[in-house]
């Protein structure tokens, strides 16, 4: 049986805080929801996972400003920006 859920790319668009990531994530950084697990920092995936829930099970989520999904770590002194792709295989 093929796995009918998408894929969810997860990639670091944009850092606002002015404190490094205490993960060490960089803009450009770029996680496979299923293949990354572990790698992303665990408040992030907090933050992420309500979306991701909503895009897997044939929700729809508004685009940001920029036309795309977006979210925000919770450290306020980081606030790094993750753009949320999902991909029809």
């Amino acid at each position: 049986m093929k796995n009918s859920k998408p894929r969810i790319i997860l990639t670091l668009v944009e850092k606002k805080g002015e404190c490094g990531c205490h993960r060490g994530h960089r803009v450009g950084d770029v996680f496979d929801f299923d293949k990354d697990r572990g790698r992303l920092c665990p408040m992030a995936m907090h933050v992420a996972f309500p979306y991701i829930d909503i895009l897997r099970y044939g929700g729809e989520i508004p685009p940001s400003k920029s036309g795309d999904i977006r979210f925000c770590c919770p450290d306020c002194d980081v606030i790094n920006v993750f753009r949320i792709e999902k991909l029809e295989e």
